[in-house]
C-alpha cells in the first residue's frame, strides 16, 4: 500500500474529478483504507483499489471497487442535488 497515505487525504475516482470522501484511517496490516464516503459513512477500500496518491489526494481504480462501493460513490453528492434530480441518475 502507498506508504504516504494519511488520515485527512481527500478521495477521488479520477484525478481532477469531484471529491467523494476522505481517509479516516489507514490500516496497513490489513492493507486497506477506511474512507468516509459522503451520504454513506465509513467504507473499507482495499489497497488494490488505489490507483495513485499525490498532493494529499487518493485516486481510486473504479474497476477494482465492489458494486456496493460503486453505488455509495454514485450517491456521494445526492444531498447536494435539488429535490427530484436524483431520479434522473
Amino acid at each position: 500500500m502507498e506508504e504516504n497515505v494519511q488520515v485527512g487525504f481527500q478521495v477521488f475516482t479520477a484525478d481532477g474529478g469531484e471529491e467523494i470522501g476522505a481517509v479516516r484511517k489507514v490500516v496497513r496490516d490489513r492493507r486497506l483504507l477506511v474512507v468516509y464516503i459522503e451520504n454513506t459513512g465509513d467504507c473499507e477500500i482495499p489497497a488494490a483499489a488505489i490507483a495513485a496518491v499525490h498532493s494529499q489526494k487518493v485516486i481510486l481504480k473504479w474497476n477494482k471497487l465492489s458494486p456496493e462501493l460503486k453505488e455509495a460513490i454514485r450517491r456521494a453528492h445526492d444531498a447536494e442535488l435539488p429535490e427530484g434530480e436524483d431520479a434522473e441518475r
